[in-house]
């Protein structure tokens, strides 16, 4: 009795399953460009509707057609990095030595009263004005390079050695300048991507420009600062003072991609300070070139 029981149980629970329809779900096909085809039709009616009409009284503003963004209109991503395994062995002997020892001396520097840490700002930013008029000059924009001459004898003079900013006063803005600057301006591209020792991103043309403002520094010499012992406490004060003025903090995001991350847009951030002393008509090819590193 107990067996017809458990027999009778099975096999209504087999039937009863066998009645239920069974169906498969499958994803849909991976078709970014089918499944956006629709929604880009819509926008480009969207945009051929919003022409340009005359505004008369009674009637809605003119309104202007604003071109869709393409592919064309982006930046592009590559970056030339053909000593990326040297530059990424660079990057983390610098984040472990800017935590080890760069920052905790930055951060001892910024106990220092404001008013003394302006003072040596100012100082340092005063002698750049140096490595400015040279490089103005040699980019022919003759007008920048009085323009630092000014700010360069007013804060040295009434300023106290730079000091004080007082050029500011006179309307004097800072517009400094570099070697690598006027590399640019005479049609060097910035080469490939450099990771310097102790400094972080750079290019192979901002690191020849780094080397050629320090020693413009050491021929001009003023005050005798670039000469034996002194050189070196000047030096160590500088990037101390640099360094405390810069807030970046390595891998502060946690992102396992900093490396790529920061050096795209160091590179980025140089092609747009280019396009600033090049022609209009030069900028566009010097975008797509430079990264390539051709």
């Amino acid at each position: 009795m107990r067996a017809a029981c458990i027999i009778g149980l099975l096999a209504a629970t087999v039937c009863g399953c066998a009645s239920q329809q069974m169906t498969i779900r499958k994803l849909p096909p991976d078709t970014p460009a089918a499944d956006n085809a629709a929604p880009a039709e819509i926008a480009a009616e969207l945009a051929a509707a919003s022409v340009a009409g005359v505004t008369t009284e009674g009637s809605p503003p003119t309104v202007t057609a604003v071109p869709l963004v393409t592919p064309a209109d982006a930046p592009s991503m590559r970056t030339y990095d053909p000593w990326e395994r040297m530059n990424r062995f660079t990057y983390r002997f610098n984040t472990r030595f800017d935590e080890a020892i760069f920052l905790p001396v930055a951060n001892g520097y910024r106990r220092l009263p404001s008013a003394a840490r302006a003072g040596v700002h100012n100082f340092f930013g005063n002698l750049a004005e140096i490595d400015s008029i040279i490089n103005y000059a040699l980019q022919l924009r003759l007008g920048h390079s009085v323009h630092s001459l000014g700010r360069f004898l007013i804060n040295s003079s009434f300023g106290l050695c730079g000091l004080f900013d007082v050029a500011k006063d006179f309307k004097l803005a800072d517009e400094p300048t570099g070697l690598s600057t006027t590399l640019s301006r005479w049609g060097m591209h910035p080469g490939p991507y450099l990771v310097v020792p102790f400094l972080g991103p750079s290019t192979l043309r901002d690191g020849v420009g780094l080397v050629g403002d320090y020693g413009a520094l050491h021929v001009v010499n003023v005050v005798d600062l670039y000469r034996g012992n002194e050189a070196w406490a000047v030096g160590t004060v500088d990037v101390t003072d640099q360094r405390a003025n810069t807030s970046f903090r390595y891998y502060a995001t946690g992102s396992p991609f900093e490396y790529e991350t920061v050096r795209f847009l160091y590179v980025r951030k140089r092609l747009i300070e280019d396009g600033s002393v090049h022609p209009k008509d030069a900028r566009k090819q010097r975008e797509v070139d430079a990264p390539a590193g051709r």
